[in-house]
């Protein structure tokens, strides 16, 4: 029997229901953080640049600017501090993996908006 898989059944807990989503698309995630006894809920919202990771272990990192710097995080999908995943602005790009972005900045470092047909 393979331990990983017998241990991640037992902390998977209730599914959240998140929109489907991929690179280039611009998101807000809404995540729990705690300061102490404290807790609250930040926004941080950017443009996806990659999803990675199998079955369980999938994680999406977003990329947004704050200034002038560029910032970066990753977020489990299946992480219990999302509280939930908003979708901006759907992005048409070509990648997979949009780390040519990381080097741009200002008009060139735009995604065009893909149109969804309903």
């Amino acid at each position: 029997m393979d331990l990983i898989k017998i241990a991640e059944q037992a902390f998977a807990g209730e599914k959240k229901e998140l929109p489907a989503f991929q690179a280039g698309d611009t998101v807000t995630v809404s995540y729990r953080i705690k300061e102490g006894t404290k807790e609250r809920i930040q926004d941080f919202r950017g443009d996806v640049i990659r999803i990675s990771g199998g079955e369980g272990r999938k994680r999406f990192t977003v990329r947004k600017m704050s200034g002038n710097v560029g910032v970066e995080r990753i977020f489990p999908l299946d992480s219990p501090y999302i509280e939930n995943i908003t979708i901006n602005k759907y992005g048409k790009v070509r990648r997979a993996k949009l780390y040519y972005l990381r080097d741009l900045t200002g008009k060139k470092a735009r995604i065009p908006e893909r149109v969804i047909k309903k």
